[in-house]
């Protein structure tokens, strides 16, 4: 019997575009700075989502903090996001 390649092609030539596409992308970006006025705010940041609107702008920031175990006592991870917004709309 023998293999149909067509449907093994395909799905080989999609990965392999990915795969290209991914590396081609952490090649070209570039290593940014870390700055640590922003680390502590978003440290500083309740968890939750809170927005505030003042004249000229809209802020927003949110956090969610979770820890997640494999089993009941073993392995865990802990994930920390923070999302710290600014929207500004000026008329010119």
């Amino acid at each position: 019997m023998a293999l149909p390649l067509a449907p093994i092609a395909g799905i080989a030539l999609r990965y392999g575009a990915l795969a290209l596409a991914t590396y081609a992308i952490t090649r070209s970006a570039s290593v940014a700075r870390r700055d640590q006025r922003a680390e502590d705010a978003m440290d500083e940041t309740e968890e939750g989502i809170f927005w505030r609107k003042d004249t000229e702008q809209m802020n927003a920031s949110g956090r969610m903090k979770r820890t997640i175990r494999f089993g009941t006592g073993g392995p865990g991870v802990e994930i920390d996001a923070t999302a710290l917004t600014r929207i500004r709309l000026r008329r010119v």
